[in-house]
């Protein structure tokens, strides 16, 4: 049986998951986020040894492409390029904010069938970077870098429900008291939850070049020099 791995190093938690037919068969996880570049090969290396074990065919390795942590990017992208050309498979890249959408539209019995969800993810003090999706994960507003106040989402907000997700959402909590905005707490981009997204992108042949593809940063990164200490 076929199956793909995927890897999600875009914030502060490391996850490795192998799906088959929709079904999970393995994940690992990990919260800690300064060791990323340690543990997700380590991750990677047991999920190989569990599709050999298993008899299990790799067909594809699928990324969580950004945005997110510029560091954690790189090692899930370079880790998943590595893979890709060992053993001669497919890179598939799986937008993060739509990944932090599939448990709301998998579990969430409240979601009515007009509502939008707003995936947030915290870009330090209060700017994010988010985008609106609908139940079908049509894309109504493009992602973008916003600073969030309370009237941010008002368009989206008097037209009907809003559920917000991921930890920039848990942030700005305080600020989303529109009677039709909701907010999902906990939220978080897990590669057990990227099965649906990358089999679909998989069945559509909507797969990557591996020598050219590159996250998706969305702001260029800026690297700061350490302050003298005399």
């Amino acid at each position: 049986m076929e199956c793909i791995l995927h890897i999600e190093t875009s914030g502060r938690m490391s996850s490795v998951a192998v799906s088959c037919a929709g079904e999970v068969v393995f994940e690992r996880i990990s919260d800690d986020g300064s060791a990323t570049a340690s543990v997700a090969p380590s991750f990677v290396a047991d999920a190989l040894s569990e599709i050999d074990a298993r008899g299990l065919t790799l067909a594809a390795v699928s990324v969580s492409k950004g945005p997110g942590s510029y560091t954690g990017l790189r090692v899930g992208v370079s880790l998943a390029k590595g893979l890709c050309l060992s053993r001669g498979v497919k890179l598939i890249a799986v937008s993060t904010l739509q990944l932090l959408c599939v448990p709301v539209l998998l579990f969430d019995d409240d979601l009515a069938e007009n509502s939008l969800i707003c995936p947030m993810i915290d870009a330090r003090r209060m700017e994010v970077y988010s985008a609106l999706y609908d139940r079908s994960l049509r894309v109504v507003r493009q992602v973008a870098p916003e600073v969030v106040t309370e009237s941010t989402y008002d368009e989206y907000l008097l037209q009907g429900p809003v559920v917000f997700v991921g930890d920039g959402a848990d942030k700005c909590v305080s600020l989303l008291k529109h009677p039709n905005a909701r907010v999902v707490a906990g939220v978080k981009p897990l590669a057990k939850n990227m099965g649906p997204l990358a089999e679909k992108l998989f069945a559509l042949q909507q797969t990557e070049d591996v020598a050219y593809f590159e996250p998706f940063y969305l702001k260029d990164f800026v690297a700061t020099k350490p302050k003298k200490l005399v």
